[in-house]
């Protein structure tokens, strides 16, 4: 796992290390922006004087006023369309979608216009714009509240798709999304809003196309992105008492997929399991298991797994437990391979 580095210090010394959570990171890196950039604007429901459901643009509005920062109608196709018009005129969007499931309405724009501006105008109109999307669940939330839609936005040619897993890549990934001039749909695992680590800011790690080996090991490659990260790496934890010596492999970025770095790993280790909260059922772990059996399938001791939610809508926040992946589903399926040791 590579090292964060601070920023070298310019009109102001970098901070001293302190707590803060992946919510904080987030807020830090849209005040950072904001302040460097005045075409950043930042919108959504309930962003402004509310700080958003989160907290995540907490005390923006009173930083930089109204007009850069403001509450829209409870309208998610008229947020994204609106940021197109923005973006093609020179501001910098970043635009709030709540929660995963309430960016369903604004789809048609996402797919239609966002994904193909940059195609459909032969390079001559680029969309430098930021869409937010707190998603997945363990929140206690209900349907609406849970979702996992990476699959729809990782499917759309000319969407960059990114979702971080830790505070410090929420802070250098979201900068870096922001200073793009193409399209960034910025998935945020809602669970591990709260997570904490001691940082310095301003922080930049690897770059958000990157994927990271965030655990060496020998005899597996787990993969994860968001909150199926800590999934792993708790498997792994616990799979090392019993002598199993386990990678993992934080994707980072959904679209575009870095190739090299899983390719490496699962070359390394001949076996591979993909970890996500979505359904099995043309999951985005599917996309992954594929590509790396046509790229290294003569690399392979075993099938590429999948542990997943199961296929059905969203349960109830009573039974959620039994359908978020565990470290003890990925060690149960981790068991279903034959294992020839000789």
């Amino acid at each position: 796992m590579s090292t964060p580095v601070t920023e070298p210090a310019t009109d102001a010394a970098a901070s001293a290390p302190q707590p803060l959570t992946m919510a904080g990171a987030l807020n830090a890196a849209l005040r950072d922006a904001m302040a460097e950039d005045d075409r950043v604007v930042v919108y959504g429901e309930d962003v402004g004087p509310l700080g958003g459901v989160f907290r995540v643009t907490d005390g923006l509005q009173a930083a930089f006023g109204e007009d850069r920062v403001w509450d829209s109608p409870l309208a998610e196709s008229g947020i994204v369309g609106t940021a197109v018009g923005m973006a093609m005129y020179g501001l910098r969007p970043v635009v709030e979608m709540q929660f995963d499931a309430f960016s369903y309405p604004a789809f048609e724009q996402i797919v239609s216009h966002v994904a193909k501006m940059r195609n459909r105008t032969k390079g001559r109109v680029s969309l430098p714009m930021v869409i937010r999307i707190p998603c997945a669940g363990a929140i206690g939330g209900v349907e609406h509240h849970s979702d996992s839609s990476e699959a729809y936005w990782a499917a759309t040619p000319g969407l960059t798709v990114v979702m971080p897993s830790n505070p410090a890549d929420a802070y250098s990934m979201l900068r870096e999304a922001i200073d793009s001039d193409d399209p960034v749909v910025f998935m945020e695992p809602k669970s591990r809003y709260w997570s904490k680590a001691e940082l310095a800011l301003p922080v930049r790690t690897a770059p958000m196309n990157r994927a990271e080996v965030v655990r060496e090991g020998t005899d597996v490659t787990l993969i994860g992105y968001g909150p199926t990260v800590r999934t792993a790496l708790d498997a792994a934890a616990a799979a090392e008492s019993e002598g199993l010596s386990i990678e993992v492999v934080d994707l980072r970025s959904l679209s575009p997929f870095d190739d090299e770095t899983v390719g490496a790993s699962l070359r390394k280790t001949s076996r591979a399991a993909v970890i996500h909260e979505a359904a099995q059922f043309g999951g985005y772990g599917a996309e992954v298991a594929a590509r790396l059996t046509e790229r290294n399938f003569f690399h392979l001791a075993a099938p590429i797994l999948r542990i997943t939610g199961y296929d059905i809508p969203y349960p109830s926040p009573k039974l959620e437990e039994h359908y978020l992946p565990t470290p003890d589903r990925v060690l149960e399926a981790l068991a279903s391979w034959e294992w020839d040791l000789a």
